[in-house]
């Protein structure tokens, strides 16, 4: 009786939404790695499914290349898919997806499909100064691509990554005008999706500009309240 309660706990889907620079990748490597269930990141499944040439990936591919969104129904596709894999089989913690209210109703109930339930959503918030600084610090290695930033996170010799000595770029969306934009685009998009998952009762919201540690240690205190250690 003990050990199925401990599976079902176990069995989470967790959701970190925010907008670009709240640190939510950063976040969910860490957690998921402390909850030991697996991380889902959009943008690596749509490379897999890309490298590969599977069917969802070779639908993708072009649409990609164009530079327009793909179709909600290949992005869910490929979580589907991922979903099914047993690294998933205790749970997972998922960022940068859903981002629009349609996008969050058909993940409920593909997740209540596959066995999960409701899942447990996290809204990282901050204040738009601390994000244009966070991304407009934002650098790159050209060779290896580890990310340093110019403010908090800075190389030793500056403009050159400390493990190959490659050159430091800046993204072309890091740029303040792109991020702007792009933080436009997340205000209209996710407004709905958070006010969605606040009327069904799933949604926490985490001041997401402190620390790193600090942040993950508020994120695993909500976890933790919700059965998924």
């Amino acid at each position: 009786m003990d050990e199925a309660r401990g599976n079902a706990r176990a069995r989470h889907a967790v959701i970190f939404l925010g907008p670009p620079g709240a640190g939510k990748g950063t976040q969910a490597k860490e957690v998921a790695h402390r909850q030991a269930v697996a991380h889902l990141s959009t943008g690596d499944m749509f490379r897999e499914h890309v490298s590969q040439g599977t069917e969802l990936g070779l639908r993708a591919k072009p649409i990609m290349a164009r530079g327009e969104l793909v179709p909600d129904e290949i992005v869910l596709g490929m979580i589907e898919e991922r979903l099914m894999r047993p690294d998933c089989a205790s749970g997972f913690v998922l960022d940068g997806f859903p981002r629009t209210l349609p996008q969050a109703e058909q993940m409920d109930r593909k997740l209540v499909t596959l066995g999960y339930g409701k899942p447990v959503v996290i809204h990282f918030v901050v204040d738009r100064s601390s994000l244009l600084r966070r991304l407009t610090g934002r650098r790159m290695c050209a060779v290896c691509g580890r990310i340093y930033h110019i403010y908090d996170r800075p190389s030793r010799m500056p403009g050159l990554c400390d493990d190959d000595g490659g050159a430091l770029m800046q993204r072309q969306d890091d740029t303040e005008a792109v991020i702007k934009d792009r933080l436009a685009v997340y205000d209209r998009q996710t407004e709905p999706l958070v006010e969605y998952y606040r009327t069904h009762g799933k949604l926490w919201e985490l001041d997401a500009g402190a620390e790193v540690e600090s942040v993950t240690k508020a994120v695993m205190k909500i976890l933790d309240g919700n059965g998924n250690r």
